[in-house]
C-alpha cells in the first residue's frame, strides 16, 4: 500500500513514528493509500529546514521568486487534469469540480506572480526640512498553513503562493483525508525550481497542528476549516504569540423575493446547495422564500434534485460525488432524520441512497427539506452535505432579521430584478460575501475571501490584498541627509517645521 510522506527541504521524507491514518476511495469504500503522522521532532525539523532557507529567500530579488511562481503556474496548467484526478481519487467530488478547484487556485498564483506591484512602498518626500518617509513591507519568516479536505489543491494555493512571494517560507499541514494533491504541488514547486526549504509539508493530526501553533520559529498560522477548530486555532495561536487569521465555518441563506426569476433561482440553488456534495464552506444551506414564492419554488427545486445523476467522480456521466468519509455520510444523514422529528417537512429524501456497483462507496443522495423550524438542529447547524433547507418569511424585513440572526456570516446571496432591494440588501446583510443573482460570491483572487462573526477569526482575510498584508510586515523609515553647511547643537525636541 501506498504511503504519503512528508515533504522537508526540497524531498519526500519518510515518517518514522510508525503512525498512520488511512486514505480511502469515498467512491468504493476502500483503503488505498496511507498517510504517516508526523512525530513533534519531524514538526520541528521541517521548521528549522524553513527557517534555514528564509535566511537566503526572504533577501531574495522579487524578479527571482517571480519567475520561479511563473514557471510553477505554466507546470500547473500543463498538470491541472493529473491533479484533479488525484483530488476525485481521494476526495470523490466529480472531475469537472475537482478541474474548477484547480483553477481557482490558479488565480492566486497568478497574483502572486504580480507581488512587485503589490509591495510598491510609499514615499514622501520633504516631510520637514530635507527629511523624507517611506514605509516598506517585509516577510514575517517562517509561516504556516493548516487546510481542510474539501478543497486539497484550492486551499493551500490561497495561502503559499503569496506567502513565498512575499518572502516567507512555507509549512504545509494538509488534511490528513486527501493529502495526495498538496505533495503534487510540492513537487511542482520544485521543478519549477523553488529553493529547497522554502516550501515544506508535514502529514499529520493533531499532534502536527499543536506543535505548530507552539512553535517559537513559526510566526504566523492561516487556517480553513470548521467553526470550533477555528475557534481553538486562534485561542493557541495567540496564546503563542502568533498572528492568526482562522476561517471557520457557515450557514449560507439565499434570499428568493416574489419578483425572481424561479427558474434561474432553482437552478442556481441546485449548483449551490448540492455542487461538490454540499462539502464547502461557501454551499447554499438556507433558502428564504418570500411571500409566495415559497411553494413554487420548493417544486422547482425538486423537480431538478430528483433528476440529479449521483455516482464516481470519475465517471463523465456524474453531477454530483459521494462524500468524504461513512461517518460523514451516516452524520448528514442524521440530520435529515431528526428534521422530520422537529417539524420540517421531507420534500426529497437522500438517505440510504446507494449506487450500483458502489455499494461499499460513501453516497448519499440529496435531500430537500421544506417549512424548517428555526430551532430544528438542520437549520442551526453546518450539516456540510447535499441537504438544503427552506424556510418562509412573509417579508424582506423578516427574512432579513432571520439571516442576520445566524451566528455565521460567510456568505449569502439575493435573487431579485428589483435593483433597490438588492443594493439595500447588500449594505444590510450581516456578512463577509454577498451574491447578486450569484449564489456562491467566492471572490476573484484580487479581492480577498472571509466572512463575518463565527465564520472567521483573526482580522485579515485571505488572499487579495488582505493576504499580503497577513503574510509581511510594515516599516516606516525616516531619513535626513543633512545638507553640509548644517550643522551646531540644538537639544530641543524636534519639530516639523
Amino acid at each position: 500500500m501506498k504511503t504519503i510522506t512528508h515533504w522537508i527541504g526540497g524531498k519526500p521524507v519518510e515518517g518514522t513514528s510508525g503512525r498512520f491514518g488511512p486514505v480511502y476511495n469515498p467512491a468504493t469504500g476502500a483503503q488505498e493509500k496511507q498517510i504517516a503522522f508526523a512525530t513533534v521532532d519531524e514538526v520541528d525539523a521541517a521548521v528549522a529546514t524553513a527557517k534555514a532557507a528564509f535566511e537566503s529567500w526572504g533577501q531574495s530579488s522579487l524578479a527571482k521568486r517571480t519567475a520561479i511562481l511563473f514557471k510553477f503556474r505554466e507546470l500547473l496548467d500543463a498538470h491541472r487534469d493529473e491533479i484533479a484526478e488525484l483530488i476525485t481519487a481521494e476526495h470523490g467530488k466529480v472531475h469537472s469540480d475537482a478541474l474548477g478547484e484547480v483553477a481557482r487556485g490558479l488565480e492566486i498564483v497568478e497574483l502572486a506572480c504580480g507581488i512587485s506591484e503589490k509591495l510598491k512602498g510609499e514615499l514622501s518626500t520633504q516631510v520637514s526640512t530635507r527629511v523624507d518617509v517611506a514605509s516598506i513591507r517585509q516577510p514575517l519568516g517562517v509561516v504556516a498553513g493548516i487546510t481542510p479536505f474539501n478543497f486539497p489543491a484550492m486551499v493551500p494555493m490561497w495561502m503559499f503562493p503569496i506567502a513565498i512571494a512575499t518572502g516567507n517560507t512555507f509549512v504545509l499541514k494538509p488534511s490528513e483525508k486527501d493529502p495526495s494533491a498538496s505533495f503534487r504541488l510540492a513537487e511542482l514547486l520544485a521543478e519549477a525550481g523553488l529553493p529547497d526549504g522554502v516550501f515544506n509539508i508535514v502529514q499529520g493530526d493533531k499532534v502536527a497542528v499543536d506543535r505548530l501553533l507552539e512553535h517559537p520559529d513559526v510566526a504566523a498560522v492561516s487556517f480553513v476549516g470548521s467553526t470550533p477548530i477555528a475557534k481553538y486555532i486562534q485561542l493557541k495561536a495567540v496564546e503563542h504569540d502568533k498572528r492568526v487569521q482562522a476561517l471557520g465555518g457557515a450557514k449560507n441563506h439565499m434570499l428568493v423575493l416574489p419578483d425572481a426569476d424561479l427558474d434561474f433561482a432553482a437552478d442556481q440553488a441546485i449548483n449551490a446547495a448540492y455542487g461538490s456534495a454540499g462539502e464547502r464552506c461557501m454551499a447554499v444551506s438556507v433558502v428564504v422564500a418570500v411571500g409566495d414564492t415559497g411553494d413554487k419554488l420548493v417544486a422547482k427545486i425538486a423537480e431538478r434534485a430528483k433528476n440529479l445523476r449521483i455516482g464516481p467522480g470519475n465517471d463523465p456521466a456524474s453531477e454530483m460525488g459521494p462524500l468524504i468519509t461513512r461517518e460523514h455520510r451516516d452524520k448528514v444523514a442524521s440530520y435529515v432524520t431528526s428534521a422530520v422529528e422537529q417539524g420540517a417537512e421531507v420534500v426529497v429524501d437522500g438517505t440510504g441512497y446507494s449506487v450500483e456497483g458502489h455499494e461499499n462507496g460513501f453516497f448519499i443522495g440529496v435531500s430537500l427539506l421544506d417549512k424548517v423550524p428555526v430551532t430544528a438542529d438542520a437549520y442551526k447547524d453546518e450539516i456540510f452535505g447535499p441537504v438544503l433547507c427552506v424556510v418562509r418569511a412573509e417579508t424582506y424585513d423578516d427574512a432579513i432579521k432571520l439571516i442576520n440572526s445566524s451566528r455565521w456570516g460567510n456568505g449569502t446571496a439575493i435573487f431579485t430584478r428589483d435593483g433597490g432591494a438588492a443594493r439595500r440588501f447588500q449594505l444590510e446583510v450581516q456578512a463577509g460575501m454577498v451574491g447578486v443573482n450569484v449564489p456562491i460570491p467566492v471572490p476573484v483572487g484580487y479581492h480577498s475571501f472571509g466572512g463575518w462573526k463565527d465564520s472567521l477569526f483573526g482580522d485579515l482575510h485571505i488572499y487579495g490584498n488582505d493576504g499580503v498584508a497577513f503574510y509581511t510586515q510594515g516599516k516606516v523609515i525616516t531619513t535626513r541627509w543633512p545638507d553640509p553647511a548644517d550643522g551646531g547643537i540644538n537639544l530641543g525636541f524636534p519639530s516639523n517645521s
